[in-house]
């Protein structure tokens, strides 16, 4: 890296830092918050804003829930489930949408499927879960119900939203196979 480069980066840079901590200044909740990885057999709290062992009662269900997810999406299911087995109130629409998607990643697609519809009949509305029923509908070669849960996401939240687009995709990408 020459001077001239560094000249010319370095404002550069000044800029796009000082954007962003203006962007935070303004309450702008558009830039991520990023959460650490906690080890295995912790959860982040963020009343405390750091990782406690899962077993904390301190820890509320909705942290749970959400680094439940979290795992799961990182590929790390069976904590994800194992995290969601310490809810004091595991049958919420969310949780158990969560705990479908990391049981269908597992491999146990009509088990996800069974906490789906529980999750659905508590949240009709929840497009969410219905993207993931659809792609698990997917999986078992059933495309008329994936279909069905793409028209129900539609009247929630329309053709724009990343649950139709996702789905639609997963159906679409079935017909090529």
């Amino acid at each position: 890296m020459t001077i001239r480069s560094v000249m010319f980066a370095a404002p550069l840079l000044l800029v796009t830092a000082l954007s962003a901590s203006m962007a935070f200044a303004n309450g702008d909740e558009s830039a991520p918050v990023q959460k650490p990885n906690c080890p295995k057999g912790q959860v982040w709290d963020s009343k405390s804003h750091k990782c406690v062992l899962q077993t904390s009662s301190a820890v509320p269900d909705a942290d749970r829930t959400d680094y439940a997810y979290r795992l799961a999406k990182d590929g790390r299911y069976a904590e994800a489930l194992a995290l969601l087995d310490t809810l004091k109130q595991p049958n919420t629409a969310k949780a158990l949408n969560y705990r479908g998607y990391a049981t269908r990643k597992l491999g146990r697609t009509d088990e996800g499927i069974s906490y789906y519809l529980q999750s659905v009949k508590l949240d009709p509305q929840y497009a969410q879960v219905r993207e993931y029923l659809g792609e698990a509908y997917v999986i078992k070669g059933r495309v008329d119900l994936a279909q069905e849960q793409l028209q129900q996401i539609k009247s929630i939240c329309g053709t724009s939203c990343e649950e139709y687009q996702d789905l639609a995709e997963a159906i679409n990408d079935s017909s090529k196979t």
